[in-house]
């Protein structure tokens, strides 16, 4: 065991946790109504515990466990004959689960964007948690874990999918399930409305900015060059994406917004989040400039063209920015195009169809939408007896 290696995991596993937890709540609690952001709270929040539970008791193991190219068995389900003293490299194998579990956490908390305002809380709970074990879980075997698109004696490419920190694991699989669900769920009534605070939007990015360094540089599970390495190369597509967001929407627009400029620092986070570990400052810099035009374009084809209501653009922003680092991986001549490609291709079959699947069976159980009438009132009242401010909007 490396002391240094365990003490920047411990770090990097509490900054990913940060940013779900208030991060990602304050991101999105900002962008809707007044009257919805509580809900939004308690859905970023509730992923946060059950997805925590279920990872401990059958997540992990499908994930990480020493199964076969498809899964990996539930015989480590539970922890079981995982101690203190049971290493994963140079770490302990249980700071391991810790940090995945944290990843687990902020993928199925990343889906609550594309529905917010809408939909039935008890579907949350339930649509998460069968989606993290289906959908999320085999996916990160795969990859991950030595499955499927590992580049093993079994992988379907030889050289392996190159994804290090989640292109495909986290943000493509999140960004196709929002659209999915989003589509089955149908748009928002009445006219779409501005953020309610901006400000709580910014902090959120902020949150979600600083997490992000340990997503990615903890993605190494080393304290060396390679860290220090992801860590830069993070904040700088962070930082040009946030400024070409910004940019952009002042030449189309006449006037570059906050919302916008710190939802071009997510979509920056996002394209970088597969390359980390293998671009350098120059390759980030360029990532990050094309990621603050591109999938704010997407964003207006996802509602104008397809007509889809994600809400609050997560296809546009991590799926598409997934998407792109993995192939600008194959572009600076990173990873084989054949294996980005066909991982691609692979993961989004996969998230499509299981996702409309798990849709379908969860309606069957409980309801997928509120009531007009709840929906008219806000979802804080009407799920949980609650208000976030004195005078509603």
């Amino acid at each position: 065991m490396s002391g240094a290696d365990t003490a920047w995991i411990i770090v990097a596993t509490a900054l990913v946790l940060f940013m779900t937890l208030p991060g990602l709540a304050l991101f999105y609690g900002g962008l809707v109504r007044a009257r919805n952001v509580l809900s939004v709270f308690m859905q970023c929040f509730s992923i946060a515990c059950l997805m925590s539970i279920l990872w401990l008791a059958a997540g992990y193991s499908i994930a990480f466990g020493d199964g076969n190219a498809y899964w990996g068995g539930l015989g480590k389900a539970f922890l079981n004959g995982v101690t203190a003293d049971t290493l994963a490299g140079t770490i302990p194998e249980v700071l391991f689960f810790a940090f995945q579990m944290t990843f687990a956490i902020i993928t199925p908390a990343l889906i609550v964007g594309a529905y917010v305002e809408r939909i039935g809380y008890g579907f949350v709970l339930l649509f998460s948690s069968l989606w993290m074990l289906i959908c999320y879980a085999p996916v990160a075997h795969w990859i991950w874990g030595g499955g499927l698109l590992a580049g093993a004696e079994w992988s379907l490419f030889s050289a392996g999918v190159n994804d290090f920190a989640g292109g495909i694991v986290v943000h493509q699989t999140a960004g196709i399930a929002a659209l999915v669900l989003a589509a089955m769920l149908g748009p928002r009534k009445g006219k779409t409305v501005p953020p309610h605070n901006p400000g709580m939007v910014m902090i959120g990015a902020a949150m979600l900015w600083v997490g992000w360094f340990g997503f990615n540089g903890g993605s190494q599970l080393a304290a060396d060059g390679g860290a220090a390495m992801a860590l830069t190369v993070t904040h700088i597509s962070a930082a040009a994406a946030s400024l070409t967001w910004a940019g952009w929407e002042k030449l189309r627009y006449g006037k570059a917004s906050l919302v916008g400029m710190v939802t071009g620092t997510i979509a920056g986070l996002a394209s970088i989040t597969p390359a980390s570990g293998s671009v350098g400052p120059v390759e980030a810099l360029f990532i990050g400039a094309v990621a603050g035009v591109m999938c704010q374009e997407l964003c207006g084809v996802v509602k104008n063209v397809l007509k889809i209501d994600d809400t609050l653009d997560v296809f546009a922003v991590h799926g598409v920015g997934g998407m792109f680092g993995i192939t600008m991986l194959a572009v600076f001549g990173h990873a084989d195009w054949v294996a980005q490609l066909g991982g691609l291709a692979v993961v989004g079959i996969w998230t499509l169809v299981t996702t409309v699947i798990i849709i379908l069976v969860v309606k069957m159980i409980m309801p997928l939408r509120v009531s007009d009438e709840d929906e008219t009132n806000g979802l804080d009242l009407s799920a949980h007896g609650e208000r976030a401010y004195d005078i509603t909007s």
